[in-house]
């Protein structure tokens, strides 16, 4: 029994000189990330806010001949109508793949170069292009796009004003694709790039990011563990100093200190146990109705001058306009009426599309939620309410989420996702209903918590150094006394 404490204590110490700056860095970061989440980037929201009005009496080509201009192979996944490089567009993805046909020419977006890139920056920060300086063309990620490498190629442009702003034109695109500040730097600094360990040498290689995350919170996981049994077990035991407080902040927070790096542990599913198939696809396209037919919109010509994206649906076997803009939230439109359509389609016909989406499976229970349930919750960007929550009878125990208003899966969870959920997002972030939406009260809570383990870990930091001095300072002194042998004796 003696032995095996020791060896507790042993393994302890040395893998705590290890990880424990990882610990620290962790800690301190998380604090910084209930604040600032994640990596900077263009919100919807602000892209929506940049681009120009839509110019509609500029449009000669309908949008099925500017699909067949685009010579596509199969009908796009997304269509849209936007202004790009100041003309009206349509822009056509299949996969991750973009087409974009000018509506007024019916000409091929083919090329983005320099002049260019300045151009739509210029116009999307509506300055003068003499206040925007040409970084040069992006091929490989940098620290901004790690999580963006879609955009690529890009071309970066900085910005000469006050948030020291750097914008990335997409080639595919000709569209500003993501945006940086000086103080959204500064943060991610501070938070996402060391909490994700988003530092971009080793982000660049993604498996090999992936190892070094699996192995050093695996490492912290066993070294909390062991942390734990020894608070046990050294109950009796009289520390003094800086160990006395590493054992008092450790039994307070260690249980935390496990829980985060575990739950972070599970966050890059080892082995893939939360992967699952597509069946929210195949509810899709069932809430579709197929495959959209451009040939059923007509040319566009809207009175009102605020519409700045028009995207193209098709929703149970109908065609629908989406209208985007500043000025009203967005309004879905039927194509062949013109009508307005405000009501939500009805759960009868929902429910009637999804089991024609997963025919083989019966439903168990279906609900019509008007508030967030515990694995349907908010995000930065809220998700719609009221939602259809349609839970199947199948192995993996599907839940569904439809949107009824525009007949869209939202989202889909498993049951080993929702296992995922709780032991990521429930330990990670303790984002428990009961005080996860009093925002103050979670805010409070996670600073605090985390606070500790920062103490706990930056404790450990300095006894750390005070073990690795005197050990450096002992063989020192070692091999000054060692007797030296004589040459030629």
């Amino acid at each position: 029994m003696v032995g095996l404490r020791r060896f507790l204590i042993l393994t302890h110490r040395y893998l705590g000189i290890a990880v424990c700056l990882l610990f620290v860095m962790w800690f301190v970061s998380g604090i910084a990330m209930i604040f600032a989440r994640g990596m900077p980037g263009l919100t919807p929201d602000v892209r929506l806010q940049h681009l120009p009005v839509l110019d509609t009496s500029a449009i000669k080509v309908a949008p099925s001949d500017a699909a067949e201009k685009a010579q596509l192979e199969r009908p796009p996944n997304r269509a849209m109508l936007l202004t790009v490089m100041g003309r009206p567009a349509y822009r056509f993805s299949i996969g991750g793949s973009t087409t974009t046909v000018f509506a007024d020419t019916g000409d091929l977006l083919e090329y983005v170069g320099e002049a260019e890139a300045v151009q739509v920056a210029s116009r999307f920060m509506n300055l003068p292009a003499t206040q925007l300086h040409y970084e040069g063309e992006l091929l490989e990620p940098d620290q901004w796009t790690l999580e963006e490498r879609r955009i690529l190629p890009a071309h970066k442009i900085s910005v000469e004003d006050d948030a020291h702003t750097i914008l990335y034109v997409s080639e595919e695109t000709a569209e500003v694709a993501l945006l940086t500040t000086r103080g959204s730097r500064a943060l991610a600094w501070f938070a996402a790039i060391p909490h994700w360990m988003y530092f971009s040498p080793l982000r660049q290689n993604g498996p090999v990011w992936r190892q070094v995350v699996l192995w050093t919170s695996g490492a912290a996981t066993v070294l909390a563990v062991i942390g734990i049994v020894l608070g046990f077990t050294q109950y009796s035991t009289r520390y003094a100093g800086l160990m006395r407080w590493h054992y008092v902040t450790g039994v307070v927070f260690g249980v935390f200190c496990l829980t985060w790096v575990f739950s972070g542990l599970l966050s890059m599913e080892p082995f893939f146990w939360a992967s699952s198939d597509g069946t929210g696809d195949r509810i899709g396209q069932a809430l579709r109705g197929g495959t959209m037919e451009l040939s059923h919109f007509p040319k566009l010509a809207l009175a009102t001058a605020d519409v700045k994206e028009v995207e193209f649906l098709r929703i149970q076997d109908e065609q629908y306009y989406l209208f985007r803009a500043d000025s009203f939230a967005p309004l879905l439109v039927s194509a062949d009426s013109s009508q307005i359509r405000r009501d939500h389609f009805s759960t009868e016909s929902l429910l009637d599309r999804v089991k024609k989406g997963n025919p083989d499976v019966p439903i168990s229970e279906s609900a019509l939620l008007s508030s967030y349930d515990s694995y349907y919750h908010p995000s930065e960007r809220k998700p719609p309410l009221p939602v259809l929550r349609v839970k199947f009878a199948d192995p993996e125990a599907t839940w569904v989420y439809v949107d009824p208003h525009m007949s869209q899966v939202v989202t889909r969870f498993t049951r080993r996702q929702r296992l995922q959920r709780w032991i990521y997002h429930g330990l990670h972030s303790l984002d428990f209903n009961f005080w996860y939406y009093q925002g103050p009260v979670w805010t409070g809570v996670m600073v605090l918590l985390n606070a500790g383990g920062a103490t706990l870990s930056i404790i450990g930091v300095v006894l750390a150094m005070k073990r690795l001095t005197r050990g450096i300072r002992r063989r020192i002194r070692t091999s000054a006394v060692r007797p030296r042998s004589v040459v030629g004796a």
